[in-house]
């Protein structure tokens, strides 16, 4: 197999009502408006399209581990703690459901967020160097 898989391109997260999660994507945490109709909006957002895909209320991106514990299947990263710190307490002025940042016993920190249907993400405080190579990003 000479060919590799090169970036995850987009990703899919069911919502119950399009219109009210794209206006909630766009106003807090900054995605951009590509595309909507009634059953779907596209979105550019931390350099991937994001489709918010109209679903039954019962349905979430997050799953249960073996543990029965609820989570996340998106990670966004931040360049550094100092970015995190800010970008938690800016989710937080923006009435964002979100959780504690936490020490997870690896590098960097992290905390969850929520969206208006309870999809469950995770921010990290370190940008992969590739990312950071590829868009020249310093620090």
């Amino acid at each position: 197999m000479g060919e590799k898989l090169l970036r995850v391109g987009t990703t899919y997260i069911p919502v119950t009502n399009v219109q009210l999660s794209t206006e909630w994507y766009v106003n807090k945490i900054g995605a951009e408006l590509s595309y909507k109709d009634e059953d779907k909006a596209i979105l550019n957002l931390a350099n991937q399209s994001v489709f918010l895909v109209k679903s039954n209320e019962s349905q979430s991106s997050n799953f249960i581990d073996f543990y029965g514990t609820e989570r996340f299947s998106l990670t966004f990263e931040v360049n550094g703690l100092d970015a995190l710190e800010a970008l938690h307490k800016e989710f937080i002025n923006n009435e964002i459901r979100v959780g504690d940042i936490e020490n997870r016993g690896h590098a960097g920190r992290n905390f969850i967020f929520f969206d208006l249907d309870g999809n469950k993400f995770d921010v990290w405080s370190e940008l992969s160097p590739i990312f950071k190579e590829k868009y020249l990003i310093s620090k």
